[in-house]
């Protein structure tokens, strides 16, 4: 019982982290009180993510989760994972530095656009979601069921019809849409949409792997991998 409890919070930890951040992005970042040397809390914010992203992307490779299974069950490999990276980004949102100014301002007429993109990224990230497990993701049923994956069919329709990354374009749509875009803001839409960006390729390597010519199939036919029309 012990070690599913243990899963079960590291989903929860999950889910706050995420809340966290939805508090810290909207009520944390806010504007900053201007200050000379604007390029260091930058430069500390862009460190942050470097270290969050580092765990992300090196913990998720093959020859990584080998030499963590070796030391710990396999079944817990995920959950650990997870309770790592929660806390990670907590972490981040929490440390993370107020950057001088205001890069823009949608006046009252503009700012449901902003509103809008914001709320087709929440949308996006719930139907993108629909297509995943989510207990498989935390893993929940690596406890439960033993350390091998549950298999999830390739979505091709939908959301995933629009893009090959629904949930990266969700977050791009909520990070970059807030129609008070201060420098805090930006900082951290640019730093972690541009990690993103560059994991998609390295994702998509694993994809190819799980799924052979189904996917390289859906690659010809999904053009874009984050953002219509431009990547």
């Amino acid at each position: 019982m012990a070690p599913l409890v243990f899963a079960w919070l590291g989903l929860a930890a999950f889910a706050a982290s995420l809340g966290y951040f939805l508090f810290s992005y909207f009520l944390v970042f806010g504007p900053a009180p201007s200050r000379p040397g604007a390029l260091t809390p930058v430069l500390v914010d862009l460190a942050l993510f470097t270290v969050f992203a580092l765990h992300h992307s090196v913990f998720a490779r093959t020859r990584v989760k080998a030499i963590i299974t070796s030391r710990i069950a396999p079944a817990f490999e995920r959950t650990v994972y997870t309770w790592i990276a929660s806390a990670l980004f907590m972490l981040v949102c929490w440390a993370w530095q107020p950057v001088p100014g205001v890069v823009y301002v949608l006046g009252p007429a503009w700012a449901w656009l902003g509103y809008s993109a914001q709320a087709a990224g929440i949308a996006l990230t719930f139907l993108g979601t629909r297509a995943l497990d989510v207990l498989d993701l935390a893993g929940v049923r690596q406890v439960m069921r033993g350390p091998e994956p549950v298999r999830v069919a390739l979505q091709t329709t939908g959301v995933y019809g629009l893009v090959r990354h629904p949930l990266y374009f969700g977050w791009v749509l909520l990070v970059f849409g807030a129609p008070e875009m201060t420098a805090t803001r930006f900082t951290f839409a640019t730093v972690s949409s541009i990690y993103l960006a560059l994991a998609i390729p390295f994702e998509e390597r694993g994809l190819d792997e799980a799924f052979g010519a189904g996917y390289a199939r859906y690659r010809t036919q999904v053009r874009w991998r984050m953002l219509p029309g431009i990547y």
